[in-house]
């Protein structure tokens, strides 16, 4: 599969980058990560998703090879703005959007202020009030507060991960320590804005979910991880309960990082569900035709 490099400059003068990855020609698919992630971490879902798709897999403001901003900045009508942007230098239709964790907050969001223009939604394991109340939101504000800035050298790095991340596979280690991180002279530091993330997550109100949840107007997929502690079952029933255009999937072994834990059965699952919508469309455009 071909992956480029690409950059463009948003409405505030930030400049974004993004891969893309496929064939141009292929359904399009915007791929947004979680909130220390970037863009690479999309790259095994792309893989599975094949030729017929292309994705675009952006780094979010701060993160991967993106600008920095100002913390106040690290909210969610700004990742909106950004994303608008993006879909704009692509002169994108519709489209496939894909989000995990803060970035399904963000697809959320911008399928509320964009109706009629996504073909469908994925969404992995958040939900409303995911991020305000519950054992994983506290997780999240208490590595927040303690994540080094710095570490001495690579072993320090990746002994952080193994304590925060027990399950993480070695590639998805390798991934992290590669694309998240970097060596300078003083040791070893992050790629994203740490300390500007970190304030933010711990300032800002996080966004109520569900007017994007109820608003939805598209084929949506929640995924959620069986150990996750971020995305409970009763919020998952609970958005089924409100919307029909919403599916869900409970993928065993999995914590809120399903992608990482279950890479395999994720993609097959996103590919799966794609695939169907993408047969299904297909097939009405011949009954029209």
């Amino acid at each position: 599969m071909s992956t480029e490099s690409h950059f463009f400059t948003n409405r505030s003068g930030l400049r974004l980058h993004f891969l893309r990855l496929g064939r141009p020609d292929g359904v399009p698919v915007i791929l947004l990560h979680g909130l220390r992630a970037y863009a690479q971490t999309w790259e095994p879902l792309a893989t599975t998703l094949g030729d017929r798709f292309c994705c675009y897999a952006l780094d979010q403001r701060g993160r991967g090879l993106s600008d920095w901003a100002d913390s106040a900045s690290y909210q969610t009508q700004c990742y909106v703005s950004d994303l608008e942007d993006l879909v704009a230098h692509l002169a994108l239709e519709r489209f496939v959007l894909v989000g995990h964790s803060l970035g399904g907050t963000n697809a959320l969001e911008y399928a509320r202020q964009n109706p009629g223009r996504l073909l469908a939604l994925v969404i992995e394991d958040i939900g409303p009030g995911s991020s305000t109340t519950g054992d994983g939101a506290a997780r999240i504000r208490r590595e927040m507060s303690e994540t080094p800035l710095q570490f001495v050298d690579w072993n320090a790095a990746r002994a952080f991960w193994r304590k925060s991340r027990s399950g993480l596979s070695e590639t998805g280690l390798a991934s992290r320590l590669a694309y998240s991180m970097k060596e300078t002279a003083d040791g070893v530091t992050w790629r994203h804005d740490q300390q500007g993330i970190a304030e933010a997550r711990l300032s800002i109100t996080p966004t109520d979910l569900w007017p994007a949840v109820r608003a939805l107007d598209c084929p949506t997929l929640f995924i959620r991880g069986g150990r996750s502690d971020f995305l409970p079952l009763a919020t998952l029933a609970a958005v089924k309960d409100v919307n029909p255009h919403i599916e869900a999937v409970e993928i065993a072994d999995a914590s809120h990082y399903v992608h990482d834990d279950q890479g395999e059965t994720f993609n097959s699952v996103v590919a799966g569900y794609l695939g169907e919508l993408a047969d299904r469309s297909q097939q009405e455009t011949g009954d029209k035709a």
